[in-house]
Parts: C-alpha cells; structure tokens; sequence
C-alpha cells in the first residue's frame, strides 16, 4: 500500500510539474507572444505538427515514424554490441589482473576522446552509412559500460569473499555467486549512462553527416527555418530516451529480484 502510494505521488508530482511547463510555455507564445510564432511556435502548433509529421513525408522526405524507426535502430546496433562486448570486458579487467595490465593502457587512451570526436574519422573511413554511425555509439556504450562494471566488481566487498573461502567456493563460483549479484546496480547504471551516451552521439552524428533519422530531420528542419519540426523531433527523442530507460529499470528490478531468489 505504501509502495502504491508513494507512486502515485510521484505520478501526480510528474504530471503537475509537466502541466506547469507545458502551462508556461502556452503564457509565453500564444498570450504574451514573446517570439513570432514562426520562431517559437507554441505547445499547440508542436502538437498540430506531430500529428501532421506522423503521416506527412514533407519536408524532409520521411515521416516521423520513419525517421525514428531509423535512428532506434541504428542506437540498438551499437548500443547492444557495446553491453555485449564492454560488461564482460569489464568484469574481466575488475577480476582479472592480467587483462586489467593489458587492456586498460588502451582503454586509458581511448576513454578521454569523446564519441563526437571520432564522427569525422569514421565519415571518412567508412561514408554516412548505418556503419559509421554505429561505431560511434559503440565506442561510447563501450565506454560506459566498461567503468560502470569494473567499478561495481571491484567494490565488492573483502568480508563476502572471505565467506565464499570458508564455504570452499572456487574463484569462478564466487565471481558469479557473490561479485557479479553485488555489481548490479552499477552494471546497470552503466547501461543507462550508455544509452543516454548512444542517443546524444546518434543524433550529433545525423546533424553531421545522415540522409534518415531524427537528427537529419532537425538538421534539415534548421536549414528551413521550420522551428516546429525541431521541436517534434526534440520532444521525439527526449520520449524515447525516457522509455528506453524505463525499460531497463524493469529490467534491473527483474534481474535483481531473481538473483535474490537464488
């Protein structure tokens, strides 16, 4: 009951502090028309124009639906090869001296260059193509996930690895059992700061070099002065983020609840 009402609160406090922007908004185009509403179109035009951008291929040649259909699934590619690659990298690096010693020289040097930076080199090397852009997510998923899971390994405490001494457990079976179980929520932290990662160098990549996707239809939207349709993409990409993370905070919840059930 308290879990329940705890949420609703939270639901309420949510959608009154979105009200109140959403209120906030319409004040200051549609009353006090601060801006030309060309320039800063108001809530209602925005939404007018979701609407529309949901079926219309004008003027970016592709509608919303489409572009984001093209951007998630660019994100998923490379996000997806970064979990798959960096949690398991970065449990052997935490559990593993000898890895640590030889991957982290290379990791240290590649960790500080943000994924932005590589979008040239990648244009260059391999065109605006699906490839390119994946590979810029996956070296900032990788990235992330990798600190994230070295990180929650090594707190793991000294006292619970004593207990698995005594109870003669292996090194594998106290990696699995008490290491990885304790490192959860920071493994899962780093998914989250992944994805968040995944979606800022996706759309920087598509305001750069893109023919689809969200960030392309800003780009173009920019060049034409179609304030509304940046916004739609705007919001568009804000939405999915938020249900994305979401979806992995389900996720996390799950999986720490069965490994409690072990």
């Amino acid at each position: 009951m308290k879990v329940s009402l705890k949420q609703s609160q939270y639901f309420w406090l949510s959608a009154i502090s979105l009200g109140v922007i959403i209120l906030v908004w319409h004040l200051c185009t549609d009353v006090f028309e601060i801006k030309p509403p060309d320039i800063f179109p108001g809530p209602t035009e925005i939404l007018e124009t979701f609407i529309e951008k949901l079926y219309s291929r004008r003027p970016d040649g592709a509608t919303l639906l489409v572009h984001l259909g093209a951007s998630l699934y660019v994100t998923m590619v490379g996000y997806l090869l970064g979990a798959v690659i960096g949690i398991p990298l970065g449990i052997a690096m935490a559990w593993n001296r000898y890895v640590d010693k030889i991957v982290k020289p290379l990791f240290d040097l590649l960790r500080p260059v943000p994924g932005i930076a590589w979008i040239p080199l990648f244009i260059l090397l391999f065109g605006i193509g699906t490839f390119s852009k994946a590979l810029v997510i996956f070296l900032g998923a990788l990235v992330a996930c990798v600190v994230n899971t070295f990180t929650g390994i090594r707190q793991t405490k000294e006292v619970h690895l004593w207990v698995g001494d005594i109870f003669g457990a292996t090194r594998t079976q106290k990696l699995f059992k008490i290491a990885i179980p304790t490192a959860i929520p920071m493994i899962f932290t780093g998914l989250r700061v992944a994805l968040g990662m995944s979606w800022a160098a996706l759309v920087a990549a598509e305001l750069l070099a893109s023919n689809i996707g969200l960030g392309y239809m800003i780009q173009q939207s920019r060049a034409l002065s179609r304030t509304d349709i940046i916004i739609v993409g705007m919001i568009s990409i804000g939405i999915v983020g938020a249900v994305l993370d979401k979806v992995l905070h389900i996720i996390e919840v799950r999986v720490a609840k069965g490994m409690n059930a072990e």
